[in-house]
């Protein structure tokens, strides 16, 4: 078959992954198993040495996982992948495949909350330390963000529920400065919209449970791999990657596996084996069916979305609007040149009311359900003053960057006219 990388992202999302042979089913077969029979032991033992391609537990690789793996690393143009039980376990495993106690990170401060934490509080526990810098950081400013001991920097392309838009190449230049690998999580616009790794980035994320899943159906995430960034040029800072591995029997993976192996093949060898946050082989099945949409879903996304942020930017009750889709945006200029197709469904926006205001609207609101989730094919709501965040008097949640008239709406796939009605009449309802 011709080679898809060099073909069209819809062909890939349709096409990648899995090429059945004569006679093969058509679908991806779930490999529903745990283990994997083998006629001798050393047969097996190739395998534990990583002498030879195949499975022997799920838990470190399946051939379900492995296909789906396979079609994520083409469609963002990458050379290596795996899935893992979550984007949080996805986020982690990326940056703790390259980080020990010790080590620092420079993160951008727009990011999901679970992620800040898990970098701030969590990774701080196993020695591991931070800088946050601002998304909108000079290169001056990045520089100076940068020790000695920093392996990583990391940011989202659209970061959640902020909406910043990443200046991926700004990024990509610094911390290639530096000597370290950029990792980007790119679940908000998805390869379809936005592919980090052309633009320099090393590594990508995905919370799968998003768009790639796209029906509020699995929980999953995802590791690709570049295979641009060379380890053993900086061999110092990434002992992990360049040193044997003494409990994988000595393997040092840059020299074994070079630049488009290394990386996955230790985060699969090392992380999934001690900590085993496999997605499941049956969610992996059902994440390549939303894949195979994901072309035909992500346009529609944006264009009801834009329709409804220039609505609720011209409605007089709304005090203000962030959607990198509108030219009034901040980040419109940096979504033109990294995603000029579109970027995502999400908007967030403000009331005039304040917090009493927000609570009508909520109450109001028919077709967008209330939801923690984002980036579905249903649309779904939060105001988190009154839900996540509700502990938060409205000094606390105007310090944690959540204001009180906060709504983020997850625009779904209904017809955008029908949607519009529907928050039309959500404000019409505020006094």
């Amino acid at each position: 078959m011709q080679d898809l990388q060099n073909l069209h992202i819809g062909t890939q999302c349709v096409q990648a992954g899995y090429q059945p042979g004569n006679g093969e089913p058509r679908q991806i077969p779930i490999y529903q198993s745990t283990t994997f029979k083998y006629s001798t032991s050393e047969d097996m033992g190739k395998l534990f040495d990583l002498e030879a391609d195949g499975y022997f537990y799920s838990r470190l690789a399946n051939p379900t996982n492995d296909f789906v793996a396979a079609k994520l690393a083409t469609m963002e143009g990458g050379k290596a992948a795996m899935l893992t039980g979550s984007g949080q376990s996805a986020n982690f495993y990326a940056m703790f495949n390259i980080c020990e106690a010790g080590d620092h990170i420079v993160a951008s401060s727009s990011i999901y909350g679970g992620t800040f934490n898990l970098i701030s509080v969590t990774m701080a526990k196993m020695g591991i330390t931070a800088t946050f810098v601002s998304p909108d950081a000079t290169e001056e400013e990045l520089d100076a963000a940068f020790q000695p001991n920093t392996k990583l920097m990391f940011g989202e392309s659209i970061a959640n529920p902020a909406l910043t838009v990443l200046d991926i190449e700004l990024f990509a230049r610094v911390a290639h400065k530096h000597g370290v690998p950029l990792i980007v999580d790119n679940t908000f616009p998805t390869p379809v919209h936005c592919q980090p790794i052309k633009w320099g980035a090393d590594i990508v994320t995905h919370s799968t449970t998003k768009y790639m899943d796209g029906h509020g159906a699995t929980i999953g995430g995802a590791i690709i791999d570049g295979g641009n960034f060379d380890w053993m040029a900086h061999k110092e800072k990434f002992p992990g990657l360049c040193t044997p591995d003494e409990s994988y029997h000595g393997i040092t993976y840059a020299e074994k596996f070079g630049k488009e192996g290394a990386f996955i093949t230790k985060a699969t060898a090392q992380l999934m084996r001690d900590l085993g946050s496999v997605q499941s082989p049956h969610n992996a099945f059902l994440l390549n069916l939303g894949l195979e949409s994901l072309h035909v879903r992500m346009p529609k996304h944006v264009e009801n979305a834009q329709a409804v942020a220039e609505f609720l930017e011209a409605h007089p009750k709304v005090a203000y609007v962030n959607y990198s889709g509108l030219a009034s945006d901040k980040y419109y200029e940096r979504a033109q040149k990294y995603m000029p197709n579109g970027g995502c469904g999400v908007i967030s926006f403000g009331l005039e009311g304040g917090r009493e205001a927000a609570s009508v609207f909520m109450r109001e609101l028919k077709l967008g359900a209330i939801e923690t989730h984002v980036a579905d094919a249903r649309t779904c709501c939060l105001n988190p003053a009154t839900s996540t965040h509700r502990q938060m008097n409205d000094q606390q949640l105007k310090e944690a960057g959540v204001p009180a008239e906060l709504i983020r709406i997850s625009i779904g796939l209904e017809d955008k006219e029908d949607l519009i009605a529907d928050i039309s009449h959500a404000l019409d309802c505020i006094s």
